[in-house]
């Protein structure tokens, strides 16, 4: 964590996170405590609106479930009623989306409560994990635990594959749906991992965390520019997305197990080339896709997302001497994406709202984001 020197800014940037962080507590956070929460089913609605009232339910997806579940679990003991509805999610997980049959746990459901997709994808997992892990720090429940092992052993017995990585995808049943494995739920699994050596000792799972990362940087990392592609080296159509970058450099650079690993010095390296080529200078927003060798003026995908802009700025906080750029980032949060009845999740090209509803899986980014700056504060 590099020192903060009490510049001029920092005594802005204390006042703008108190305001962003009361924000939260009082805007965002209650949004799921009321007509975010279906209540019948003891789930969180998908979406609202930007009138506050959900979408209509099409399904219920397990990794949204988890999601809030880390979400009340952070807010434990600062929020009232975090607790009680840490607890009605964690039932609502294994109620709704546990397979009984194969183990394991579905994707989503209908909104009558029945499985719609029912295959074992390696994304929901990794969220289930680190929400379990989270959740059990605050609350030590034996079932908790039991239910993070569960889950653990899955991951070892059925999603693991050679060199350290795991298959993005599998029936229901688990039988191979050849996908392989891809970036983005390899990387909430090492969240999910870093999560759980956090909150106990646990050799095994120190050990598949380094296995991951051998892994990611062996099949992943673009030797030219040690960008993290989001498919495998060699695949068609490949692309890296800067939102991932910042997300994975962090989740390393906080990391004293991971942070001298060939990855974290790959990630490093490519830093200041991803901020180059993915982040807008003008006004900090960090666009979607980009191909190698793009040019900026011509990115795979110009959308300004929410959480990629959380997750720069909380990368950020563990860069040296960023004060000045931490505050100009969420300045571009507060001004760019949050408003008094909520948040805007994209913006395209010109700046322009292109997506007004507000989903239930948002909060966990601003969550993660906001306690990452809460430590650079510190």
């Amino acid at each position: 964590m590099p020192h903060v020197s009490r510049s001029a800014s920092l005594p802005e940037l204390t006042a703008l996170f108190a305001s962003v962080q009361q924000h939260f507590e009082g805007v965002i956070v209650p949004l799921w405590q009321g007509p975010g929460w279906n209540a019948e089913m003891a789930l969180p609605y998908e979406a609202l609106d930007a009138m506050h009232q959900p979408l209509p339910a099409q399904r219920y997806r397990a990794m949204a479930c988890a999601r809030q579940l880390y979400l009340f679990s952070s807010l434990i003991g600062q929020v009232p009623g975090a607790q009680e509805r840490a607890a009605a999610l964690f039932r609502s997980l294994q109620q709704h989306f546990h397979d009984a049959e194969h183990g394991g746990w579905f994707y989503s459901i209908d909104p009558q409560g029945v499985p719609l997709d029912p295959r074992k994808d390696l994304y929901t997992h990794a969220f289930i994990l680190f929400a379990c892990a989270h959740y059990w720090d605050k609350v030590r429940e034996p079932l908790v635990e039991s239910v993070l092992n569960a889950t653990l052993e899955i991951l070892a017995q059925r999603f693991a594959i050679e060199g350290g990585l795991y298959e993005a995808c599998l029936e229901r049943d688990w039988s191979s749906l050849d996908t392989g494995p891809l970036q983005n739920p390899l990387m909430h699994l090492a969240e999910a991992f870093l999560a759980i050596v956090s909150v106990r000792e646990d050799a095994a799972v120190e050990h598949a965390l380094v296995e991951l990362c051998t892994g990611m940087q062996k099949q992943f990392v673009d030797p030219r520019e040690n960008v993290l592609m989001e498919k495998p080296l060699g695949a068609v159509d490949n692309w890296f997305e800067p939102g991932h970058q910042f997300e994975w450099y962090f989740l390393l650079e906080s990391s004293l197990l991971l942070r001298d690993s060939k990855l974290h010095r790959s990630l490093s390296r490519a830093f200041e080339y991803t901020e180059q080529l993915g982040v807008v200078e003008e006004n900090g927003a960090v666009r979607a896709m980009l191909d190698l060798d793009s040019d900026p003026r011509r990115p795979r995908d110009s959308t300004q997302r929410i959480w990629a802009q959380a997750e720069y700025l909380r990368a950020l906080t563990l860069r040296p001497g960023s004060e000045t750029t931490v505050l100009r980032q969420l300045q571009a949060l507060q001004q760019r994406f949050l408003h008094d009845a909520g948040w805007y999740e994209c913006r395209d090209e010109e700046g322009e709202v292109s997506r007004k509803d507000m989903p239930s899986t948002t909060p966990y980014h601003l969550a993660t984001c906001y306690r990452g700056l809460a430590d650079f504060l510190r």
